[in-house]
């Protein structure tokens, strides 16, 4: 008895593993990873509301199908109608496409302008994209904070005290991640190095995706709503190691991003350090970082 209740706890659990992770993608995943900004809320909701659509239409395109295969078969039907138009059908079938394409407009160009609209920020961070790395500079602070950003190695783990693979997974996790305060509004700039290609940030838990283009400035924006610590990737075929170009965004407190930027500007790998101790330490992650920290 005991053996089938600890077996059926497993399973739970790992049916709804997504929901108590929202920073990165999980074995089996069918829906989006679980939104930390009001813009991810909307994509998820208007995700979900498609559905409505797309299913019903799918299963009448399918049941169409099969009637016609089997009542207009060959053997089943000799002599084929010569039906050249219907009326009816013509008035339905183009009333009905319009129809729906009215009720999916409206709510895509209301989260389109959610998107586009920038509201007053808080912030701004430039990220910069060159392969196969992305570099932060945070603009309007009292010192300039500014470091690259790479995939984390296996062999550096240790030292980086990110031994953790459940927080810093392998192939996500980097050296240093981009690091803001939570319920602030971060202006987004994108763009990549002159002589180099076209790259794109995306955040999937944040709902951002933006082409990092050589020359072009692009801009958005994200609001995070929770703390933690959020996965995306370059995703723009950008050369032989596109695969290996993660984006990691740790989101944290007001008050410990203050003590981490103040840090940053004359000790990068310290101001991080003691910032994972801060907020690993509790779980019992980073015994490393904690000690280094020191």
């Amino acid at each position: 008895m005991n053996r089938a209740y600890a077996v059926m706890t497993a399973l739970i659990c790992l049916l709804f593993a997504s929901a108590g992770y929202a920073d990165q993608p999980h074995p089996w995943q069918l829906d989006f990873q679980a939104p930390a900004t009001p813009i991810m809320h909307q994509i998820r909701w208007f995700n979900h509301y498609t559905l409505v659509f797309i299913v019903p239409i799918t299963l009448l395109v399918l049941a169409l199908l099969v009637v016609v295969a089997l009542k207009f078969r060959a053997s089943a039907n000799p002599v084929p109608s010569r039906t050249s138009h219907n009326t009816a059908i013509e008035i339905i079938w183009t009333l009905g496409p319009v129809l729906i394409l009215f009720f999916l407009a409206i709510p895509s160009f209301n989260l389109l302008n959610a998107q586009l609209e920038i509201p007053e920020s808080d912030m701004t961070v430039k990220a910069t994209a060159t392969q196969w790395q992305w570099n932060y500079e945070y603009e309007g602070t009292p010192a300039p904070v500014a470091f690259d950003s790479f995939m984390l190695k296996e062999t550096d783990r240790a030292a980086a005290g990110k031994t953790d693979v459940a927080t810093y997974p392998r192939l996500l996790a980097v050296d240093n991640e981009m690091v803001v305060p939570v319920g602030k509004t971060v202006r987004l700039l994108v763009t990549a190095a002159p002589s180099d290609v076209i790259h794109a940030f995306a955040m999937p838990a944040f709902g951002l995706k933006i082409d990092a283009v050589p020359g072009r400035l692009n801009e958005t924006w994200f609001n995070a709503e929770k703390e933690g610590l959020y996965y995306g990737q370059c995703s723009e075929l950008c050369g032989k190691d596109h695969a290996y170009m993660p984006i990691a965004i740790r989101v944290v407190s007001e008050d410990r991003y203050n003590t981490w930027l103040a840090q940053a500007a004359t000790d990068l790998p310290g101001a991080n350090k003691a910032l994972m101790a801060a907020v690993d330490a509790p779980a019992g992650n980073l015994a490393v970082a904690a000690n280094e920290a020191k």
